[in-house]
């Protein structure tokens, strides 16, 4: 996977993406995931990875300052349409692996089937621990690698088909929270949908 790779696939999904991904479990497994955050007005928000703005209806009409990012045109442009205009969110074309932020500028990070769709999941991992405040919360919805042993066999021979559209099945958590443990705190590890595939893992930054 590339991100020229990644455009050429989310250019051409965006009319459909919401139909596939943000309906049926999924939508169910993003109400759980963000029913408890509770962020407190005036916070600063990042959504990292915004997609067509499926988790934005979790945020909007809270008072609180949002940037959503991604590196589809396509998919900022299905996401404004889900805003009113009472809701003043910043959208921007930005490479989840190079925010172009300040240290420690967010409350609260939101990574949403990120992780398992960028080149390089550590770049991102570190991006997302630098922008966040001390005592902010990085909130990640996404799918990885279940267990702490190898894949299953069937998993391995699809996994490189599956990246052909641009995500990765097989991707370790625990490899890439590994660094910074020195720095956040796992607040909730905990399934979130289709058994152990998908997960929700709450980190504070100290």
């Amino acid at each position: 996977m590339n991100n020229r790779w990644n455009k050429l696939i989310y250019r051409a999904g965006a009319p459909f993406y919401d139909v596939l991904f943000n309906a049926g479990p999924f939508d169910r497994a993003r109400k759980k995931v963000f029913a408890d955050l509770a962020p407190e007005p005036g916070q600063r928000v990042l959504l990292v990875g915004v997609g067509t703005g499926a988790d934005l209806r979790y945020f909007c009409g809270k008072k609180l300052e949002i940037t959503a990012v991604d590196l589809s045109q396509a998919m900022l442009a299905q996401a404004k349409l889900k805003v009113d205009g009472n809701e003043h969110i910043c959208f921007l074309e930005m490479d989840a692996q190079d925010l172009r932020f300040n240290d420690q500028c967010f409350d609260l990070v939101i990574a949403s089937l990120i992780l398992s769709v960028v080149p390089d999941e550590h770049k991102c991992m570190s991006e997302l621990v630098r922008v966040v405040k001390e005592r902010g919360r990085i909130v990640i919805f996404d799918k990885f690698k279940g267990g702490e042993g190898g894949m299953p066999l069937i998993s391995r021979m699809l996994r490189p088909l599956i990246a052909l559209l641009g995500t990765d099945i097989g991707r370790d958590y625990r490899s890439m929270l590994k660094p910074h443990l020195g720095r956040v705190i796992i607040r909730e590890d905990s399934p979130a949908m289709f058994g152990e595939m998908y997960r929700k893992i709450v980190l504070e930054r100290k």
